[in-house]
């Protein structure tokens, strides 16, 4: 039976610790090698669901969520501490200028941009310096009566990781007190540029351990398959009769291990799912994903056209969680809101433009329930 959370007195006092209810609180987390200070924002709402984002990258470093059994548990994974975030690369952070993968750049009204790129002419998340590792300017805390959360904000300056156009990028970030956590992104520029932007949040529902045993469903009925560097081939195809098939509720370790070729070129999934719309930005269901053990369920809606689902296949035991234990492949499973890679390369996928005088905007909400 599914129910909203509801938290028992012992659930409230576990929460007290980080936030008073209903409120948004900031506090330092720690101090960059550069000798940056990092400030890290809490929220609470008014039945004690907790949830932790850092200035630094716009990290989800905590979303405290309760079981069946009240007890609760950060289902979102990120380092130890600041030190740990620097030397692994920020998990479950803000993401671009371009999310996901550009293979040898882009052309853009009749110019071609050269990116950052590997051997095989890859760009992955837009290059260095990533956002997820920089600080941004806080434009605002707010609370209200029925939610609180804090406004960052990102400016990129033209020619910023090889793209055009000074690009300014708000996130801000909600819990309200229908225990959901939303992502509103808003992004303006002066020229014309290409733009992809997530948060790469890694969950796990049990909070420690493999989800393998975790059950998924994901709305959509095709993916865009990849070559073997992991860049579309401008196809879609039917997940119908596949390993990547999650229409209907599959544990999400069941066909991991397919010899798939697809499933081989990822190592597991990294597959960009096609969600079913009703119309194009409609904030709709993406992802439902529940721990049986605990009976905590993840909603994932978004207005973005995919999703990109990702078993943490590269986690090799070198990042450390909150509770200092080394985290591999399948710690986690990563559901990244987005527009499709490489679609500036694609007349075919839905377009990546974002033009002077344009405002890109989009959400993405976390529902949490108990099963």
């Amino acid at each position: 039976m599914r129910a909203d959370i509801r938290f028992g007195m012992a659930a409230l006092l576990l929460c007290s610790a980080a936030a008073k209810a209903g409120t948004v609180q900031s506090d330092i987390f720690g101090t960059t090698r550069d000798g940056a200070t990092v400030h890290a924002f809490t929220m609470t709402n008014n039945h004690g669901l907790s949830a932790r984002v850092l200035d630094y990258g716009g990290v989800i470093c905590d979303v405290e969520a309760p079981g069946r059994d009240g007890k609760l548990a950060n289902v979102i994974l990120c380092q130890k501490d600041l030190k740990g975030i620097e030397a692994t690369g920020a998990m479950s952070a803000l993401t671009g200028r371009y999310a996901n993968r550009l293979l040898h750049g882009f052309t853009l009204d009749g110019k071609h941009y050269e990116l950052q790129a590997n051997a095989a002419g890859v760009t992955l998340h837009g290059g260095r310096p990533g956002y997820s590792s920089r600080i941004l300017a806080t434009v605002k805390t707010f609370q209200h009566a029925t939610d609180a959360g804090v406004t960052l904000r990102l400016v990129s300056p033209d020619g910023d990781q090889g793209f055009p156009g000074a690009l300014t990028v708000e996130v801000t970030y909600t819990l309200t007190d229908n225990n959901d956590f939303r992502i509103d992104y808003k992004a303006t520029t002066d020229k014309t540029t290409v733009l992809n932007l997530t948060n790469h949040t890694y969950y796990n529902l049990a909070g420690s351990g493999s989800v393998e045993n975790q059950v998924m469903t994901v709305m959509a009925d095709q993916v865009t398959p990849t070559d073997a560097n992991q860049v579309p081939t401008g196809e879609l195809t039917d997940v119908a009769g596949t390993a990547l098939d999650f229409r209907a509720p599959k544990p999400i370790g069941r066909d991991l291990r397919s010899s798939e070729p697809q499933m081989l070129i990822g190592r597991g999934y990294d597959h960009n799912y096609v969600l079913r719309k009703s119309k194009p930005g409609a904030l709709e269901l993406a992802a439902r994903i529940t721990d049986p053990a605990s009976g905590r369920t993840l909603e994932l809606s978004t207005t973005q056209p995919a999703v990109q689902v990702y078993s943490s296949n590269n986690l090799n035991g070198a990042a450390v969680n909150a509770q200092g234990l080394a985290m591999r492949a399948t710690d986690g499973l990563a559901l990244e809101t987005q527009h499709f890679p490489d679609s500036p390369n694609h007349p075919n996928f839905p377009s990546t433009e974002l033009k002077p005088g344009e405002t890109f905007t989009s959400t993405t909400v976390m529902h949490f329930t108990v099963q």
